[in-house]
């Protein structure tokens, strides 16, 4: 688990890449091992830019779902402005599963690269954030380029919003939940 609310120490921790339909074992794990009530989500990004709406999108259908502890949705984002703070929320003994989206190898694009371990945000724009979560998904919403911001900001809305309920689906029927 992080060393508290949330934090952890960046360490390596292994990646492994998955497609969509992949993503409910990733869940079954967890699921057992933690009920929903031990988890929060903490879903990172911004409604105010196409790629980085990745994390407040999942965070939404993740409450609509029935996921009782999530930072980071559509009308209250947890982004890079506000990280930090957010993370304070969190309640000390649950399990955090952080959610970002991310840009990668053209080959890698609409894929999920999920792990035991933190995810370290914004690296892809080269801000320094804490690394976040005990488990960890990055989603792959572009190709990695010379001018990120706007590579998220020219991202397909309609592969982002496909991702985000990928992974909320993945989750929700991992943890035996309904729409």
């Amino acid at each position: 688990m992080g060393d508290y609310a949330g934090f952890r120490q960046a360490e390596p921790a292994t990646k492994i890449k998955l497609s969509g339909e992949q993503l409910h074992s990733f869940f079954i794990n967890i699921s057992q091992l933690y009920s929903k009530d031990q988890i929060t989500f903490v879903c990172i990004g911004t409604d105010r830019s196409t790629g980085d709406a990745l994390g407040p999108l999942t965070g939404s259908r993740l409450l609509e779902y029935g996921f009782p502890n999530v930072i980071g949705t559509l009308p209250d984002p947890c982004d890079a402005c506000n990280l930090e703070a957010k993370l304070m929320e969190v309640e000390v003994g649950t399990v955090v599963i952080a959610i970002d989206a991310c840009l990668g190898q053209a080959s890698s694009v609409h894929s999920f690269f999920v792990s035991a371990g933190p995810l370290h945000p914004a690296q892809s724009v080269g801000k320094p954030l804490p690394s976040v979560g005990d488990y960890s998904i990055a989603a792959v919403v572009n190709v990695q380029g010379p001018k990120p911001y706007w590579t998220l900001q020219v991202t397909s809305l309609y592969l982002v919003m496909n991702m985000a309920e990928e992974i909320a689906q993945a989750a929700a029927s991992a943890f035996g939940l309904k729409p």
